[in-house]
């Protein structure tokens, strides 16, 4: 018999179907995926049958959990969340209470939800996820990404829930880290017998985690089967085109780059702990003595686990850092951070992780593409104007859209006009700092593409930082691994992923997923 089970379910919006006729069962036990791309209503599936669908919302279609209709009226709905169906949500640190303790949140959830199966404590559940009971003493910024999603973990498990439904839980985390809260994940789905629904958009994710999926496209089911299958021989032309875009073509070899652009001689960035009060511990050295340089046409790849100071090195290199000891030289120009002079600034670009975060939601693209050409002085209105128009048909959007605002675009789209805004002063150096992390499987494939177009094109200069191995073995001429502030390996990709010499680059290396088709769920 099915624990859960739903039956031609469709969500509506006004007069606009966002789910459509869906019905799929998951069993006792089971460990289901659900994959699509962004938009593809895999979260409003679980939103519907967790009952916290949006305001405005209307459900068609029946869930049932263990044989049982879920109720309609929200006071037996809230009493079932937490008891009988867990949630861990993508983003811990918006789930989380920023003013209360991680003890006290566990507590509350043990005592709203607090199951029959023996007595429950937060030092238990946090010894369940892997973290010490001390870790209850502190609040959510002072933890780590993959802390916080543990403590999520944590508090839904306090109900001990029949069915753990877990939202894209990794999607934010670096490559280690990622690996050891699926193998949570998987470790107490078999202890505990939970069944467990994990929505994704990493199809290696899904492939390493669940025995079926689920693959949906704008709001439909387009196939259903046993993962292994469904990703080694698609029936659907949708899911073969995801599975294409998962994998990565590997260059026969790295290209030889050209004389020296960038330089980093010896640079540190310390910065002081306890706020005003510097005696109450030493201070923290997020980069620690790096050495490297960059070639012109070169890509140069950081890769390394969170907080291992990948991006306070990037933003010393594009001035919006400066560097406590040591020092930078950018075509023999030398500097230490925000001292770049203003002439050399159009040099260097910088793309952002999160494209939504990086526009001013008030202006229209048309504005925020022209900011950069402060720094390129003598330039007419409508030279400025046809600079950001290239820029915009460079990376194959429309320059209609310029007067139209971010919340107007899909991320993908988004994350185009932040590579054309950072091409408008065309640069020499193009820093990527995890450029198609927050994208879904297919809309990465395209981005990347154009990356490598656009080097092609323009001669620019790529730093990318990145937790995606394949990823950086596709399009890094060398790789530096980081490990607490030091470049403590480095090499061409080929070497360096196949043999590596380092703790920490075989750490990374042993945390990969495998590549879909390779082999069966081994998680």
């Amino acid at each position: 018999m099915s624990l859960l089970e739903v039956r031609e379910l469709s969500v509506r919006f006004g007069g606009s179907e966002a789910v459509s006729d869906l019905s799929f069962a998951v069993g006792r036990g089971e460990r289901f995926g659900i994959v699509g791309e962004s938009g593809s209503g895999k979260t409003l599936t679980a939103l519907a049958i967790t009952g916290l669908l949006p305001e405005g919302a209307e459900v068609f279609g029946s869930i049932a959990l263990d044989g049982e209709p879920l109720p309609s009226d929200e006071r037996q709905m809230a009493r079932l969340r937490g008891k009988r169906i867990g949630l861990v949500f993508q983003e811990p640190m918006t789930a989380l209470n920023p003013l209360v303790r991680i003890g006290e949140q566990i507590e509350e959830a043990i005592s709203l939800n607090g199951g029959d199966e023996g007595p429950l404590d937060v030092s238990r559940l946090l010894q369940e996820v892997g973290l010490e009971p001390r870790h209850g003493r502190r609040y959510a910024h002072q933890l780590s990404g993959g802390q916080r999603q543990r403590v999520m973990i944590a508090m839904a498990l306090a109900g001990q829930p029949d069915l753990l439904i877990a939202d894209e839980p990794t999607s934010a985390l670096d490559l280690v880290t990622q690996r050891k809260i699926l193998d949570l994940i998987a470790e107490i789905c078999a202890r505990r017998g939970m069944t467990l629904l994990f929505i994704s958009h990493d199809l290696k994710a899904i492939a390493a985690l669940c025995t079926r999926v689920m693959v949906m496209q704008k709001g439909r089911l387009v196939e259903l089967g046993p993962t292994e299958r469904v990703f080694r021989a698609p029936e659907a032309e949708y899911t073969g085109k995801l599975v294409a875009a998962s994998r990565f073509d590997i260059p026969d070899g790295a290209r030889v780059p050209g004389p020296e652009l960038l330089k980093v001689e010896g640079v540190s960035r310390e910065f002081r702990q306890g706020g005003f009060l510097p005696w109450r511990g030493k201070p923290l050295r997020a980069v620690d003595e790096a050495s490297f340089s960059i070639g012109t046409g070169e890509c140069l790849a950081l890769v390394g686990p969170s907080g291992c100071g990948k991006t306070t090195l990037a933003k010393i290199v594009v001035g919006l850092d400066t560097a406590s000891s040591g020092g930078l030289q950018l075509e023999g120009t030398s500097y230490r951070g925000r001292d770049l002079p203003n002439a050399l600034r159009r040099d260097v670009s910088l793309v952002f992780q999160d494209p939504f975060g990086s526009f001013n939601p008030r202006m229209t693209l048309g504005r925020s593409l022209m900011e950069p050409l402060r720094l390129a002085s003598g330039l007419t209105i409508a030279e400025r104007l046809e600079r950001v128009r290239n820029a915009v048909r460079a990376v194959g959007l429309d320059t209609g859209m310029l007067e139209r605002y971010p919340h107007e675009f899909s991320g993908g789209q988004r994350q185009r006009l932040a590579i054309a805004r950072a091409l408008v002063t065309r640069p020499k150096l193009l820093v990527l700092d995890e450029p198609v992390s927050a994208l879904d499987v297919s809309v990465r494939g395209e981005v990347l593409a154009l990356l490598a177009r656009l080097r092609a094109e323009y001669g620019l200069t790529y730093l990318l930082i990145s937790h995606d191995l394949d990823m950086v073995r596709a399009m890094a001429d060398r790789v530096l691994v980081m490990e607490a502030g030091r470049i403590v390996e480095q090499g061409s990709p080929q070497e360096l992923f196949a043999h590596p010499k380092h703790r920490m680059t075989r750490e990374l290396v042993a945390a990969r997923l495998p590549e879909i088709g390779a082999s069966p769920a081994k998680i």
